[in-house]
This record gives structure tokens, C-alpha cells and sequence, in this order.
């Protein structure tokens, strides 16, 4: 078992490696081995976690060199929790993406499932590692793989992925610059050997310098308002899956490392009085979750709703963050979790609608998309009840937390913004679902036409991973109680 927190990445980089000696005129062999590699990432995952949770934290030490010489890989409470939610939404995407990535990118699976590979493993990588410079690395891998697979998408997908990496490239050089500061004073690149340092020496420019350029580094790649520009278009344009699997676990990530950094590596008191950083995100966020929604609102395009909407989830975790608490950050945690299978339901759905209509243009959906699809539209319809924040679904709990954290400390501008987020929510989702269930003047619909539409349903592979999604959102609401108090409470630093 302590080699696990190698495992769980390694396993996706020999997978990325072995598509690339695969023969291209063999389709399904490169869908075929990136499910298996993500299974066996996926079971080394919920193997870590337990694990994790029965004995405590698991540490590797590349090469046998001690830390903080030495690169160390860490499975902590947290690190195994995300690397969970990361390969269990990995692998139902993936498994999805069958009929989506001939459809979309026909002739291209090779080169995409290779730069697919390299991006969950270097998400899995930035979580497992234990060493801020190592962090970086993975950071970067990610970041290319992402860039490439936004750029599969339509015409105007490049454009979009240039732009995402201009950005992020600037937003991975804050961070390396921050870093740099850091390493001036402290010496050390280990994060508990950071976060051991960091006490002992009087508050200097360098670290309140490298502090800020860092936050704003993993801000970019977390689309922290108003840093969010490169999110919409790439959301939009790329392809199905690529942003089914970008959109719920990629800005998570971010999420996780802004989290690591600010409870984990860095002073309290340095992030909460010397630099009022929690307070700034906390209020980035709270405006985010408006801008993001209002923006959401505006739109036509399925998927470009749904990324805007994305803005908004992800401010909601940074209130939390924001919040600096045990209960802000339980919400926190919660939320990656819930938005991570919201946000993949949704884009999956919208994935079914875009192979068997021929498009996801809201204005042009009606009744008869619930006659075509019926099981699909009940995906839909539970993952938008949770988005809202309705019980039992798991985005009311994770709203919930927030809420209760925001009024222990009587901070009723955060509580305003969540009620009138989720009214917000309410009316860009319900004006869908109306067009889905709802006849207009025009329409007939009758019982041999329900006969008719039988048949229209997705494929297998692809509605199976959208209903296993949205099942998870009811077990989770109905779990949360057991979550947090078996999982998440171990991940709360002892200073809170």
C-alpha cells in the first residue's frame, strides 16, 4: 500500500505512453485502454482512500531520498478524497466517450485519448505530491494536455485553446514566481517543511509577495472571478467529452491546491491578517457566483449556459475557501465533490443531445426531446434540481454548509448572494426544463408518437455513465451526513 500515491498517476502516464505505439486505424483499441488504465487508476484511488482512512496518511519518497531533499508523494485525508472524485468521474466520461469521440473527432483517437491520459494524470500528480516545485510540473503537463484537447473541438476551437493558453501560461508563471520568493527565504520546496518554516520567521516582502503571486497563479487555473476569460469559449467549443472531463475535475483541482496552500503550507495568520487573502477570494467568490449566473441566464447554447454556470460553482467553492472555517471549508470540500458529478451529468446530457439531435441550441429544444429521450431528460432533471440546491439532492447540502458557516459568522452579504444565487439558478435551469416537458401551442403529442420516439434514446455507453451520474447526485445528498463526518471532517487542518 505506500506505493500507492505513485501508482495512482503512473498508471495514467503508461497509459499515455502505450496509446502512442497503438495503430491508428484501430479505433476502439485506444478507448479500450484508456478505460482500462482509468480503471485500474480508479482502484488504486478508492484503495488509498480507504486506506487512508483506517491507518492515516500514506508517504513515498522518490528514489529513498528523504524530504525535504527528496520529492515526496503524499495520500493524505484530502488527496486520496479528490483523487477518488477525480478517477470516478474520469471513468464514467470515459466510458461515455465511445460514440462522442468518433462522431466528433473521427480519425483523431490516438492523439486524444494520449493527451487525455496525460491530463488526469497530471491532475492526479499535482494532488499526490507533497513538493511545491513538483506541484508545477504536474501542473504543466496538465495544463498542455488541456490545451490540446480544447483545440479538438470545432473551427473555432482553436482559437479558444489559444487563448486558454496564454492565460494559463501566464497564470502557471505567477505561480512559478511566487514560488521562487518562497524558496528564497525558506530554503525548501517540501510543503510540511514550508508550512514548519513559515511560523519561525518574521513576516518579510519576499513571502507576502510570493504569497499573492501564487494565489492569483492557481487562481487562473481555477477561474476565480474575474479571472475566469479563458473558461467560457473553451467550455463551449471543444469537444463533448473534452469538456466533460475538463469542466468537472480540472478547476477542482485548482480548487484542491488553493485549499492545500492556504490551510495546509501557509501561516493562518498570514493569509488571514498580515494578507487578507481568505477574505478577498471569499468576496471574489460571492461576486462570481452572481456574475456567473446572471451571464448563465443570458445564454442560448446548452453548453455555453453550462459554462457560465460553471463560473458560478466554482465561486461557490471559493466562499467557502473564503470563509476560513471548519464549516466553510466542510462546504468547500463538499461542493467539489457535488459539482464534479453535477457539472459531468450535464455535460454528458448535453453530449447525448448533440449526437442524437444534431445540436443543443435551448431554443430549439421541446416536448419531443422528452418523448426522444426520456431517460436523458431525467438526467437532466436531476442534476439541474441540484445545481438549484433542492433536498435531497446532493448541491442542497453542500449549499447548506455554506450557509450555516456564512451566519456563524454573521456575514449576511454571503448568505444573500447563495439565496439569490440559487432563484438565479433556478430560472436558467427551469427555462429548459419547461422546453423539455412542457407543450407549446403548437405541439400535439400523442400516444403512438411516444411509440415512435422509443427508440431515440442514447446508446448504452453513453446513457448509462449520464444515469449512473445522476443516481450518485441523490446518494450523495442522502450520504452527506456519512461523508462528512467519516471523510471530510478528517481533512479539516487542526488550526480551524
Amino acid at each position: 500500500m505506500r506505493h500507492l500515491p505513485v501508482f495512482i498517476p503512473l498508471i495514467f502516464f503508461l497509459g499515455a505512453l502505450l496509446m502512442a505505439l497503438l495503430p491508428r486505424r484501430r479505433t476502439s483499441l485506444p478507448h479500450t485502454l484508456a478505460v482500462a488504465a482509468t480503471f485500474g487508476g480508479w482502484v488504486f484511488s478508492i484503495l488509498g482512500l480507504g486506506t487512508v482512512i483506517a491507518s492515516g496518511t500514506i508517504r513515498y519518497h522518490l528514489g529513498g531520498w528523504q524530504p525535504p531533499i527528496g520529492i515526496e508523494l503524499s495520500l493524505d485525508a484530502l488527496s486520496a478524497f479528490m483523487c477518488a472524485v477525480v478517477t470516478t468521474v474520469s471513468l464514467l466520461v470515459l466510458i461515455h466517450s465511445k460514440c462522442v469521440a468518433a462522431n466528433e473527432h473521427p480519425g483523431k483517437a490516438v492523439p486524444f485519448y494520449s493527451a487525455t491520459m496525460l491530463l488526469i494524470g497530471g491532475l492526479l500528480g499535482i494532488i499526490v505530491t507533497a513538493d511545491l516545485f513538483n506541484l508545477y510540473v504536474f501542473l504543466e503537463i496538465s495544463s498542455l494536455a488541456s490545451y490540446a484537447l480544447v483545440a479538438i473541438g470545432d473551427k473555432r476551437a482553436p482559437v479558444s485553446a489559444f487563448r486558454y493558453l496564454i492565460l494559463g501560461t501566464v497564470g502557471a508563471s505567477f505561480y512559478l514566481l511566487g514560488l521562487g520568493f518562497i524558496f528564497i527565504v525558506t530554503g525548501s520546496l517540501n510543503m510540511a517543511d514550508v508550512a514548519s518554516i513559515l511560523p519561525q520567521i518574521t513576516t518579510t516582502p519576499p513571502i507576502l509577495i510570493g504569497v499573492i503571486l501564487m494565489v492569483i497563479g492557481i487562481g487562473v487555473k481555477m477561474a476565480l472571478f474575474p479571472l475566469h476569460g479563458w473558461l467560457p469559449d473553451a467550455y463551449t467549443y471543444a469537444s463533448s467529452t473534452s469538456t466533460a472531463l475538463i469542466a468537472p475535475i480540472g478547476t477542482k483541482v485548482a480548487a484542491y491546491v488553493l485549499i492545500r496552500l492556504l490551510f495546509f503550507v501557509f501561516e493562518k495568520d498570514l493569509v488571514t491578517i498580515e494578507i487578507p487573502v481568505l477574505k478577498t477570494i471569499g468576496y471574489l467568490g460571492a461576486a462570481g457566483i452572481i456574475a456567473g449566473s446572471i451571464l448563465a441566464i443570458a445564454q442560448h447554447d446548452l453548453k455555453r449556459m453550462l459554462a457560465y454556470s460553471s463560473v458560478a460553482q466554482i465561486s461557490y467553492i471559493a466562499l467557502g475557501i473564503g470563509l476560513g472555517s471548519t464549516l466553510g471549508l466542510i462546504g468547500a470540500i463538499l461542493h467539489v465533490l457535488n459539482h464534479a458529478f453535477m457539472k459531468a451529468c450535464l455535460f454528458l446530457v448535453s453530449a447525448n443531445f448533440l449526437t442524437k439531435l444534431g445540436h443543443a441550441d435551448i431554443s430549439r429544444l421541446d416536448n419531443s426531446v422528452r418523448l426522444k429521450m426520456p431517460w436523458t431528460a431525467a438526467a437532466f432533471t436531476v442534476a439541474a434540481i441540484s445545481m438549484i440546491g433542492l433536498p435531497p439532492t446532493a448541491g442542497f447540502f453542500s449549499k447548506w454548509y455554506l450557509v450555516i458557516g456564512s451566519f456563524e459568522q454573521s456575514n449576511w452579504v454571503f448568505i444573500t448572494v447563495i439565496l439569490v444565487s440559487s432563484l438565479l439558478n433556478a430560472v436558467y435551469f427551469f427555462r429548459v426544463l419547461e422546453k423539455i416537458y412542457l407543450r407549446s401551442n403548437e405541439q400535439k403529442a400523442e400516444d403512438k408518437e411516444t411509440t415512435a420516439f422509443a427508440s431515440s434514446e442514447a446508446p448504452a455507453s453513453m446513457l448509462y455513465p449520464t444515469l449512473i451520474l445522476s443516481a450518485g447526485l441523490l446518494v450523495l445528498g442522502l450520504g452527506n451526513v456519512f461523508i462528512v463526518e467519516h471523510v471530510i471532517k478528517l481533512m479539516i487542518p487542526p488550526n480551524l
